[in-house]
């Protein structure tokens, strides 16, 4: 039986605890914007959308809260389960995205969420979705071993009847975080899941909370290895050039960015992912053998970063 309190309590609690650590790490507030949504309209609910621009560690972040219901589930949300085509729902879940100030730091992101349906027979099905993904401007090795590795132990418990989670999450990703129209990944990947319902409920909801809790464990000691790197207008750069691609990727292949948009949500929020400079430069390409040329031939490439 699904619990949508308890589903909803874990992630509001998840928010509120890694707003609290980036502010520690940051030194700035974030901004908190709660919101409702009328009833009688497309969607109803509420949400939290919290935000921290221009801080000393990052120049962009936010970390968002929603909870909504509708009457009719959009496509985006069908495409693995036609049966539920225009049934009822409700989908709530943390996303948020970090654009560090400094390019040595990468920018990250991370979803934990759960959609649930009214089944034309009756009763609810519920399914659970989520994961994080890192995507440097200059890469490190330990960085994308160490988050490679926290998500591979956070998924070790859940290994089973079903095999191994990590590296099938992980290909996932590295499927799902591809530009095909530069036929290029967004960064080093992670793990991605969607659809999650095997083991029923508990199981999902588990390996939902899972994946929440790793999240600052695979990150911030990234942050605090590289924040104080010194950088100029040659890093500045490039950081802003590599950003386009991440434009690229949230407005023309995320399935979250087209099920809000699409399906009537909250665009501020939904566009808090968005960095707050980007450039974009007509067939460039960076002079091999620089730092810059490395994130191309070391970097955005598959590699089995947690056994390396």
């Amino acid at each position: 039986m699904s619990d949508v309190a308890a589903v909803r309590t874990y992630l509001i609690a998840l928010q509120e605890s890694i707003v609290e650590a980036f502010e520690t790490e940051d030194g700035k507030r974030f901004v908190r914007d709660a919101w409702q949504r009328p009833s009688g309209g497309a969607l109803e609910g509420d949400g939290m959308s919290q935000l921290v621009e221009q801080g000393a560690l990052l120049e962009r972040g936010g970390c968002n809260f929603s909870h909504v219901r509708g009457k009719a589930l959009p496509p985006s949300a069908t495409q693995h389960r036609p049966e539920l085509a225009g049934a009822p729902f409700e989908a709530l879940g943390v996303s948020l995205v970090m654009h560090p100030l400094n390019p040595y730091v990468p920018t990250v992101h991370m979803n934990v969420r759960m959609l649930a349906a009214q089944a034309p027979g009756g009763g609810l099905v519920s399914w659970f979705g989520g994961g994080m993904d890192l995507t440097p401007y200059y890469g490190f090795e330990d960085d994308a071993r160490h988050f490679h590795r926290v998500c591979a132990d956070a998924l070790a418990p859940f290994d089973g009847e079903h095999g191994e989670l990590y590296p099938r999450f992980k290909r996932w990703c590295d499927e799902y975080f591809f530009l095909k129209h530069r036929n290029e990944p967004r960064g080093v990947g992670g793990i991605f899941f969607d659809d999650f319902a095997e083991g029923g409920f508990a199981n999902g909801f588990a390996l939902m909370r899972a994946t929440g809790d790793a999240f600052l464990r695979a990150y911030l000691p990234i942050v605090q290895r590289r924040r104080g790197l010194p950088y100029g207008e040659r890093e500045r750069d490039f950081q802003a050039y590599r950003r386009g691609r991440y434009v690229e990727f949230n407005l023309v292949w995320d399935r979250g960015t087209h099920f809000g948009l699409h399906g009537g949500g909250r665009t501020e929020s939904i566009l808090m992912s968005m960095p707050p400079v980007v450039k974009w430069r007509y067939d460039w390409h960076p002079e091999p053998g620089t730092p810059e040329a490395r994130l191309y031939s070391d970097f955005l490439r598959p590699r089995d970063w947690a056994n390396e």
